[in-house]
């Protein structure tokens, strides 16, 4: 999750406030007020790392843009894994999408609904409203971003739907923290076997990269420095086991910080399973196989971050040019953002397939250009066939950082033409300094220093609604 993050500051300005709201109607169209008829109508489907990148840097003055997702807020990702154990809390790191763009003095119009369908030919989206899916709105775009990013992938393993737990939104990191609430709560009774008591307070986590590591190290933080405390006599039969199906946990990052990583969990008592595939989850354990040899994990919480895949809207797109779009993995895009066998449809994020991988930084820096090239070509009557005659997109990596757990982190940021690692207590301040100066706003960097602050002087509380 933290990983690839972009290192790049997006610094925010105070600016006047400027809200708009979505008006009820059947139809919005360009050339019905408060649209102007002499602009271009820009569509971004999304609210995360590449859209909201957009907003920051379009003139919107040049457009009538309107922006449509089923979360009216930008959600902070790196930080997820620390909401579900109390460390930050969830509104801290959740932007009101109106307020980004308003504190710039910019126009947009806000639609909270679920785009599930496009008709290419007449350039109209279907909106399935958040708050009543029965009721459907239509609106038309002369230019369309789709930035509506990833969703967790069960690699079609049974039983993950039912009794997994995910960390991609808000409302999963409130699950986990329940769920883990609990079991510590079902176990604390005198009259529960030992045997149960093991099995509720185990907590598995399958996937190696940036999300599973990070929620390991933030749980283990909990038990050690909180649940010891509370719960003594609990917190010692309290166990952690992290799966992956590779050699290695975090493939993505240098040799060196692996094994800093995967040496400091031994040390903590986080157990590595690597080399091992999960076959199927059930209600109490999951089949596993480790080198060809199958066994049955008993587990009180499952914690699935094994991977993501474009959500449905990219395969709703997808099919409607399907001699053109043949990866079922997302949207084909070339190096200019566009959607291959489509007119005026550009896509970021990861909703898309090129030769960039799904990462945050990667669709803030896709946002950033796209945003750039809308702003040159605003009035021009083909932006979609000139925007090839600018400098293609080009990611340059800023650098990677994974929290890691008891008060340390790890490094990789680039340094002229080398990389340099860095790990340890001096990595964590690092990475704290960067979350909060990454931020999307001083409210969001004064409540996240001040949930630090907080857990710091009282500890974290796992309260849950």
């Amino acid at each position: 999750m933290f990983a690839k993050t972009s290192l790049r500051v997006l610094r925010a300005h105070n600016m006047r406030v400027f809200r708009t709201y979505a008006t009820p109607a059947t139809l919005y169209d360009a050339s019905k007020k408060p649209y102007d008829a002499n602009k271009k109508t820009l569509v971004l489907l999304g609210t995360g790392w590449g859209t909201t990148t957009i907003l920051k840097n379009l003139d919107t003055h040049n457009f009538n843009v309107v922006v449509v997702s089923p979360r009216n807020y930008f959600l902070f990702t790196p930080l997820l894994p620390s909401c579900t154990v109390g460390t930050t809390e969830s509104r801290s790191i959740m932007e009101p999408i109106r307020h980004i763009v308003g504190r710039r003095g910019k126009d947009m119009r806000f639609i909270e609904a679920e785009c599930t369908d496009i008709d290419i030919a007449t350039k109209q989206l279907k909106l399935t409203r958040t708050l009543d899916p029965t009721a459907h709105t239509h609106i038309k775009y002369d230019h369309l971003v789709v930035g509506v990013g990833g969703t967790y992938n069960t690699f079609g393993t049974p039983g993950v739907e039912q009794h997994a737990c995910f960390l991609k939104e808000i409302n999963d990191a409130s699950k986990i923290r329940r769920r883990l609430k609990d079991a510590i709560e079902k176990a604390s009774f005198g009259d529960v076997a030992p045997e149960e008591r093991d099995r509720l307070l185990h907590v598995v986590v399958v996937g190696g990269g940036p999300t599973g590591v990070e929620f390991a190290g933030e749980l283990h933080d909990l038990v050690t420095e909180d649940l010891a405390k509370w719960v003594p006599s609990l917190s010692r039969h309290i166990k952690i086991t992290l799966v992956e199906a590779l050699p290695n946990v975090l493939p993505s990052f240098d040799k060196r910080l692996v094994n800093y990583t995967q040496h400091l969990f031994a040390k903590n008592g986080i157990q590595l399973r690597t080399n091992t595939r999960v076959h199927s989850v059930g209600d109490r354990t999951l089949r596993v196989s480790t080198d060809g040899v199958e066994s049955d994990v008993p587990y009180g919480t499952i914690v699935w971050a094994a991977g993501i895949r474009a959500r449905q809207f990219a395969h709703t797109l997808r099919a409607k040019v399907p001699d053109v779009q043949t990866s079922a993995r997302g949207l084909i895009i070339d190096d200019y953002l566009r959607v291959q066998g489509t007119q005026d449809i550009w896509a970021l994020g990861d909703c898309t397939v090129s030769k960039n991988a799904p990462l945050a930084q990667v669709a803030s820096q896709q946002g950033k250009w796209l945003a750039r090239r809308l702003n040159a070509l605003a009035h021009d009557a083909d932006a979609f066939q000139k925007i090839q005659t600018h400098e293609p997109f080009t990611y340059a990596s800023n650098g990677s950082l994974a929290y890691i757990g008891s008060e340390r982190a790890i490094a990789e940021l680039p340094w002229f033409n080398k990389q340099i690692t860095l790990n340890g207590p001096f990595a964590s301040v690092f990475w704290k300094a960067y979350c909060l100066w990454e931020l999307s706003s001083v409210r969001s960097s004064l409540s996240v220093a001040t949930d630090w602050a907080k857990r710091a002087l009282f500890g974290r509380t796992m309260s849950v609604d």
